[in-house]
């Protein structure tokens, strides 16, 4: 019996390149994903990770898996990215973007430099300017969220937050801008903190 996982091909040609793959028979690497557009350098896969999508790129520095087996589809990360555990799908992340095991990323989100999360976040079609941080058990879909100025100095969501996106007509039209959106790209406007245990309703 042969034990090759399906994928040992491009398992093997990551591994050439110098990609750090510790347990390199649990991972699933899909047919169409471009190995070129993986960085070997300082990149680390960790156990049970699946990488699928021709649009797939994973810049230098990133870690992926570290707490729970991540899945990537289609997404685009930057330089020293953490997807620390969970499924992530057609969005993007730029550099030193990280979120926690359990998050569940569906398409159309952008996490700017630094922003991120703790465990299991929720995204879907949702923006968050450099820096912001959102806390654990949080669904966050349809928002837009500014304000902070630094790593130091940056606008959070507390834990247990949802942010309801509906309407009695369930026609999902109901996306919030959070924080001074016009003036937040320059990063040089105040932070504004979402209480944990809480919730908004759409739109804000």
């Amino acid at each position: 019996m042969d034990f090759k996982p399906k994928s040992h091909e491009k398992i093997q040609q990551l591994l050439d390149k110098g990609v750090n793959i510790p347990n390199p028979a649990t991972l699933d690497i899909g047919d169409d994903v471009n190995i070129d557009q993986i960085s070997e350098k300082g990149t680390t896969i960790y156990p049970g990770c699946r990488i699928y999508g021709g649009k797939t790129v994973i810049s230098s520095d990133c870690k992926l898996g570290y707490e729970a087996p991540a899945t990537i589809e289609d997404c685009q990360l930057g330089q020293r990215v953490e997807l620390k555990g969970g499924f992530f799908s057609k969005s993007v992340f730029l550099d030193k973007a990280n979120l926690g095991m359990g998050a569940h990323v569906r398409e159309g989100c952008l996490l700017e430099e630094e922003a991120g999360g703790a465990h299991c976040v929720g995204l879907k079609q949702t923006i968050l300017f450099p820096f912001v941080t959102l806390g654990s058990l949080i669904n966050f879909c349809d928002c837009l969220m500014a304000g902070g100025t630094s790593r130091s100095n940056h606008s959070e969501v507390g834990s247990s937050y949802i942010h309801f996106n509906f309407t009695p007509d369930a026609d999902k039209t109901t996306p919030s801008l959070l924080g001074d959106v016009p003036r937040g790209v320059m990063l040089n406007q105040p932070p504004i903190f979402l209480g944990g245990q809480g919730g908004i309703i759409g739109p804000v």
